[in-house]
Order: C-alpha cells, then structure tokens, then sequence
C-alpha cells in the first residue's frame, strides 16, 4: 500500500513538472508539453503572448492604432491586429492564408482577443487606415521596441533582397534579378543592428535601387 500511494504522489509530482503556468493577456495559462505529439505551429504563442503582456508592447500598438470604427457592428480594433500578427506568426503571405488560424481559440485567448475575425475584415481594415498615418504609427511602434537597445555604440548592417514580381505592382522595375533575370522585381532593404537579429526597419524600392549602398531614407 506505501509503494502504492508514493507510485501515485511521483505520478503527480512528474505531471505537475510538465505544467508551466504563463501570464497572457487573456489571463493566466497553463502549458503542458507532449513529448509524443507532433509540432504544433503555434507552440510558442503562450510565451510570446506573456512577453508581451510584460512588456505592454501589443496593448501599446493596438492603442496608438489609427484605425477607429463608427459602427456598433464592427469588428474590434484589437481582433482584427491580433488576426493579422497571428496570421504573419503563423507564415501567412496572402490574406486567404488567414483562414488557416480560425479555429485557433488558445492563441486568440492569449492575446486577449474577443474572436479571430475573417480575412475580408482585415483587408478592409488594412485599406480604410490613411497611408501617412499608418505609416508613422507602424514606425513608432517599431522604434519604441528597439529604442532600448541603442544606448551604446552599433554596428548598421545593410542587406538587401530582390523579390521577383509576376503582375503589375506598384514599383516594380527591371533591374539585378539573379533569380528570374528580366522580369520586374522589387528590392527590399533591410537595416540590422550588427551581430544581433534585431531588424531596425525594412524599406521597399523598385526593382532598379538593389545596391546595398542605397542611403536609407528614414530610419
């Protein structure tokens, strides 16, 4: 009976090790890992969402967001950012590709979302924020999250990426394509602080300003 009972309490105590709680902007979580199960995609969103929480960093973003709705209705500002960050976490390229996190309540819970909302609410959401004022907002926000980390002397780090085009976008010229030689591209221009993985901001370019010598134009 006394092996039985100290079987049991070393069952317990095993399981209780393998629970880690988290603090989330949806409330406290509990995290249990398989170690038999496959993958998951969203396997790290708890912890994500708990830096976050922390830091004050969405909450921030989704406060200073210029995008307000008139109608009763409508989607809430913070569900529709929050579909569209688990939507890029996730590897989406396209708006579609949001269909795939849906039924994903634990990483909606995380975020302190009320629902994931439909990829057709994110579009219109995305084109109904002014150009200027989205553009300033996104800056800040990305400025207030490194601001930190550059209170001693840096190294900038250029790198450039050329993405081949196949339809009629805005800016897209013929110019250095190693991948697909002739066909229009754009050219993307990323700013890193050296030696770390810590992106101070990306610009896209035509096709033609692929140097990496390109003066950034705002940073």
């Amino acid at each position: 009976m006394g092996e039985l009972i100290k079987c049991v309490k070393t069952t317990i105590a095993q399981a209780s090790e393998e629970f880690v709680t988290v603090q989330t902007m949806g409330g406290r979580m509990h995290v249990r890992w398989d170690h038999g199960a496959q993958a998951t995609p969203h396997g790290q969103i708890d912890y994500f969402a708990e830096f976050l929480a922390t830091a004050g960093i969405f909450d921030n973003w989704v406060k200073t967001c210029p995008l307000h709705y008139t109608s009763p209705n409508a989607s809430r500002v913070r569900d529709v950012l929050g579909t569209l960050m688990l939507g890029v976490l996730s590897g989406s390229k396209r708006y579609a590709h949001l269909a795939g996190i849906r039924g994903d309540q634990v990483a909606a819970h995380a975020l302190g979302l009320s629902k994931i909302v439909s990829e057709d609410s994110v579009r219109r959401a995305l084109s109904a924020m002014d150009l200027q004022a989205a553009q300033s907002w996104m800056q800040q926000a990305l400025n207030d999250s490194v601001i930190e980390a550059l209170d001693r002397n840096w190294i900038l780090d250029l790198d450039t990426t050329i993405k081949s085009l196949y339809g009629h976008q805005e800016g897209a010229q013929i110019g250095y394509n190693p991948h697909k030689p002739g066909r229009p591209s754009h050219a993307l221009h990323t700013y890193w602080v050296g030696n770390l993985r810590l992106v101070l901001d990306m610009q896209l370019r035509s096709g033609k300003e692929h140097s990496s010598g390109q003066e950034p134009r705002c940073i």
